[in-house]
Order: C-alpha cells, then sequence, then structure tokens
C-alpha cells in the first residue's frame, strides 16, 4: 500500500491529498464503491448531501471493518439549505442520516450569489464547528472576491476551498489566492470530465514514464499541492487511481501539461450558478 501524503489545514487538522469522491455514483453502487476504495487504501472520502449517497458512503465505512476515526469524511451544505437555521438543519441531518458523531470537513458547496447571503451562511457553518460536530470547514466554487467578503465580514477563514481543476483549467490564479490566505486548494473535476485523457501532450508524457494518462494527470495534480479525489466504481480503476506515489513527473513536464489550453471551465460558474433542488 502506498504512503498517502497528508495536508495540514490551517486549524492542524491533517487531510489526505488523495482521496474517492463519489460525485455521480448512485447511491446502489456507493456502498461497494467505498469499501473497495478503502481496501485500496484510500482513507478520505468526498461526499455531498446533493449527491443523494451520503448514507451509503457511511455504510461502506461501517462494513469494511475501517476505525471511523482511520477515514477523513467531507461532506457539503445542500444548495436548497443557504439560511442559518436550515444550515444547522442540514448539517443535522447529515449526521443523523450517516449515522456519525462528526464530520472531518463540511462545506459550503456554491455561493450561489443570486440564492442568499453566502456570508450568513458562512457564520453558520463557524457555530457548528465551534460547537465541535466538524474538525473543519470551508468552501466549493469560491472565487477571491467571495473569499474577500468572508475576511472581511468574519474572522475564521475556510480550511478548503473545493474548485473545479484539471490541465485545461488550472485555476493557477484562484490557487494562488488560497495559498497566499492559509485555505487548501481541492480539486474536482480532476482529469476534466476524461476529456485530457486523450491530450497528446499527457499521452506522450505516459508513454514516457510508464503510466496512464489518468495516473500522470493526478500526479500533476499532486505535485503540484492540490488535494484531489478520483472517483470510479470499477475496482482496476479505483486501484489504478491510487498508484500515483511511487513516480515523479519532471518539472518541464508538469511545465508542459500545466501549459495546456482546452477551453476551460467544464462545470458553471460560480458567479452564476444559483441552481437548488
Amino acid at each position: 500500500m502506498s504512503a498517502v501524503p497528508t495536508v495540514q489545514l490551517n486549524n492542524g487538522v491533517e487531510i489526505p491529498q488523495l482521496g474517492f469522491g463519489v460525485f455521480q455514483i448512485k447511491p446502489e453502487d456507493t456502498r461497494a464503491a467505498t469499501m473497495e476504495a478503502l481496501r485500496v487504501g484510500y482513507r478520505h472520502i468526498d461526499t455531498a448531501e446533493i449527491y443523494g449517497n451520503e448514507r451509503e458512503v457511511a455504510e461502506g465505512i461501517r462494513d469494511c471493518g475501517i476505525d471511523r476515526t482511520d477515514v477523513f469524511v467531507t461532506s457539503k451544505l445542500n444548495n436548497g439549505f443557504h439560511a442559518p437555521d436550515r444550515t444547522f438543519e442540514a448539517f443535522d441531518r447529515s449526521l443523523e442520516v450517516m449515522k456519525f458523531d462528526y464530520l472531518d470537513l463540511f462545506l459550503i458547496h456554491w455561493p450561489l450569489p443570486a440564492v442568499g447571503d453566502f456570508v450568513d451562511t458562512w457564520k453558520a457553518l463557524i457555530e457548528i464547528y465551534r460547537s465541535g460536530r466538524v474538525r473543519a470547514i470551508g468552501v466549493s466554487n469560491f472565487q477571491p472576491h467571495h473569499l474577500d467578503r468572508l475576511a472581511a465580514e468574519t474572522t475564521v477563514v475556510p480550511a478548503a476551498n473545493q474548485i473545479e481543476i484539471h490541465p485545461y483549467f488550472a485555476q493557477d490564479d484562484v490557487r494562488a489566492f488560497d495559498r497566499e490566505h492559509g485555505i487548501a486548494t481541492e480539486a474536482w473535476s480532476p482529469i476534466g470530465q476524461g476529456q485530457v485523457l486523450d491530450d497528446p501532450t499527457i499521452v506522450h508524457i505516459a508513454e514516457r514514464v510508464h503510466r496512464t494518462p489518468a495516473q500522470v494527470t493526478l500526479r500533476w495534480h499532486i505535485q503540484r499541492g492540490d488535494i484531489v479525489f478520483p472517483k470510479s466504481v470499477t475496482p482496476a480503476r479505483i486501484a489504478e487511481n491510487f498508484a500515483i506515489f511511487d513516480f515523479e513527473l519532471a518539472d518541464e513536464e508538469m511545465a508542459a501539461i500545466t501549459a495546456l489550453r482546452g477551453g476551460g471551465r467544464r462545470g458553471p460558474d460560480p458567479d452564476e450558478f444559483n441552481w437548488i433542488p
């Protein structure tokens, strides 16, 4: 089993740099996928209430026989609960559904600029954090101007910011802002919904280092310092995505991948996305 490095969050909590994502995994497939990931060696699972599979993630953790304290679990606030009282309600329901006493990380999933005041929602997360029921709190899909508002109107800096990052959308400006302010950057859609895997530059590097394009892309994230969580329901692919700690990319290979341009975002623009389920 490869040793997964950890990243220290700004409150001292350690988070494994490689995790297992369950976005778009059907609830009926999530328990088995979670158990397989844990069997391979993952100790970090990233879910969200809006994914509809929190319960099955928790079942997989319990059924695999690994102690809860040995698995870092993230969930996120449902977009329909952006008000302080509703934030408390949503967090309580996540704990109830998962049958956990605490979460390791809880995130505001989207800023939703036209829906409500994300600062008030963040203040509710601060109260939850101070209650001791979550080890760290953060945000997802926040841009620097969103983070500037949190800094101006509250006293708690997010521990993490989970944003879309892949070789076709490197987000170096947001990553630099996060780094300057002590916020860990997490990368969702790390392989660009699979679109980067056929890129000639990545394929050529993969051939040279005798790895798959997915492994090269994930290794690029790791060496940049991103926290990353690929997802799959295929056991061979789950294992492949984990096997990225026994090789390194050269500086010129890293630079070549970072220089790729492939059209930017695959997901929504946080300044325009206001969807509520």
